[in-house]
């Protein structure tokens, strides 16, 4: 059986703060909003949605140690989405990591989880212009 689409779901108790973040974050409105209990977006490739469990569901989704799950997005200007997050009041941590597939940096959501910025080598110029 095919399947046909991917979905990344992320549960929280304060659904609002995390739907107005993800708003901010990818200058985009939610294509489904149900304030207090969901918010959908739609990506290229990947549809994000935003969900308050249910009551009777939250021990389910209450994180019994750090998760190694990460968002990862393509950007193509790294250093202007680090400076959106910087606006935003979720600066990354750390600084830009340069691997052999580009550059990428890491940074949180108001929820802790962890968020992937990441330009690929292509797009990228050496700081000397090559």
């Amino acid at each position: 059986m095919p399947y046909t689409t991917a979905y990344l779901t992320l549960a929280s108790l304060q659904v609002d703060r995390l739907v107005d973040f993800y708003a901010a974050l990818l200058q985009q409105d939610p294509v489904s909003w149900v304030p207090s209990r969901y918010g959908e977006f739609h990506l290229e490739g990947l549809r994000l949605v935003l969900f308050k469990p249910r009551a009777d569901q939250v021990g389910e989704f209450q994180s019994r140690r750090p998760g190694q799950c990460s968002l990862c997005c393509e950007v193509s200007d790294l250093e202007q989405a680090i400076a959106h997050l910087d606006q935003l009041g979720y600066p990354p941590p750390g600084p830009i990591l340069e691997a052999p597939h580009g550059a990428e940096v890491y940074a949180y959501d108001p929820d802790g989880n962890r968020l992937i910025l990441y330009q690929p080598a292509r797009s990228r110029q050496s700081p000397r212009g090559d």
